[in-house]
């Protein structure tokens, strides 16, 4: 099976990055085709030796990328093309079986309640969504919670299936000396206590909430922002306003996976942390909290699916928080009373490990290319 995948782009952000620690574990041939941004993602990909297009698209509406990508899928002759992310899941189903490709499959990383990828929801988004979702042959879920949105959207339940995103298991285990050099590295002090937020610097994600709850914990107390994204100096300047900037250290985009860049992995930033926060209150699925899980942390969080998905055993370190700064900083508070927790892997990451999700999405390909390739009824009774 050949099959190529279609991204909006593939800059650090949590689709991207899964998309490679994916092609990682899938026993296809694949190439990917990001409609614009190359990114750091497209480096990192290369390196793994998987072939990225560039289409150069202009914006959304670009009309004139739709013919390349006809061509580009035409040339490459595949048996399956997956889009990811809504611009790519917009051209990219069309495209495709215009290209005479018929198993399409798409994954829906980002769908909120009121939102989608960071914007609003609306009615047009809403109508072309669901226009382009009828030419494919699956619509696929990172969590069962995305799957109940797109079932009220007005996408058909069997067209639907729950493919959660997967964690490297044996990256994130918890390394001691990992930690102890990362923290070095980063000159946070010995006795500090390190509180982790992972995600894009967007305003749905309320990180300007960890910063006022670090202003109301002892200066002993210290916050791991890591990401990147449209915020970034209104949280710089939070936290200055806070009096608490020297207390809060940005590491920008760090990868999954090391791509040769300067600074720590994701890896290496989990297991300096202490404790992981996550005040966002909407969430497709919570790949940041279900990572720190696999770094043995406790978390606190607004919203995870990943988590309330699962029975509450699995991850008994999870524990959900509703308010703001204040109420933040009494968990944090009674977390750290507790004592430091042993850094071992629960039940909810094994759950969630990579390999568990590609054998799962392998189902779905095989599923989607042989009632691609199956005779319609009606053609079997005129033949």
């Amino acid at each position: 099976m050949k099959a190529l995948h279609i991204i909006t782009g593939l800059g650090i952000g949590g689709a991207e990055q899964q998309l490679r620690l994916l092609l990682r574990h899938l026993p296809v041939e694949c190439e990917v085709v990001a409609l614009t941004n190359p990114g750091a993602v497209a480096d990192g990909l290369v390196a793994d030796g998987v072939r990225v297009h560039h289409l150069g698209m202009g914006g959304n509406r670009d009309l004139s990328a739709l013919p390349r990508l006809v061509r580009l899928i035409r040339a490459g002759g595949y048996d399956l093309v997956h889009t990811h992310l809504y611009r790519a899941c917009v051209y990219g189903r069309p495209a495709a079986r215009l290209a005479g490709v018929r198993a399409v499959v798409a994954t829906e990383h980002s769908l909120g309640d009121s939102q989608m990828e960071g914007r609003p929801l609306t009615a047009g988004v809403r109508a072309l969504y669901l226009a382009s979702e009828r030419l494919g042959s699956a619509t696929v879920a990172v969590s069962a919670t995305v799957a109940d949105r797109l079932r009220r959207w007005g996408v058909p339940a069997p067209r639907i299936e729950v493919v959660p995103n997967g964690v490297d298991l044996a990256r994130f285990r918890f390394d001691r000396s990992r930690r102890h050099h990362t923290r070095r590295r980063l000159g946070l002090p010995e006795d500090a206590y390190v509180v982790g937020g992972i995600g894009r610097l967007a305003p749905a994600k309320r990180f300007d909430v960890l910063i006022r709850t670090i202003a109301r914990l002892p200066d002993d107390h210290w916050l791991l922002l890591v990401g990147a994204g449209p915020e970034s100096s209104v949280l710089r300047r939070t936290a200055h306003e806070a009096g608490v900037a020297e207390r809060v250290l940005f590491t920008g985009e760090r990868p999954n996976v090391p791509d040769g860049s300067p600074g720590p992995d994701l890896p290496s930033l989990t297991a300096a942390m202490d404790l992981l926060v996550s005040p966002s209150p909407e969430e497709s699925f919570g790949l940041a909290v279900v990572e720190a899980l696999a770094s043995g942390l406790p978390v606190l969080y607004a919203s995870c699916p990943a988590v309330e998905d699962l029975p509450p055993r699995a991850a008994a370190a999870a524990r959900r928080v509703r308010g703001g700064p204040e109420a933040y900083a009494r968990a944090v508070a009674e977390v750290r009373a507790a004592g430091p927790r042993p850094r071992t892997v629960p039940e909810a990451a094994h759950h969630y490990s990579i390999t568990r999700s590609a054998a799962r999405l392998m189902d779905v390909y095989a599923a989607a290319v042989s009632s691609s390739s199956s005779p319609s009824p009606q053609g079997a009774r005129s033949s």
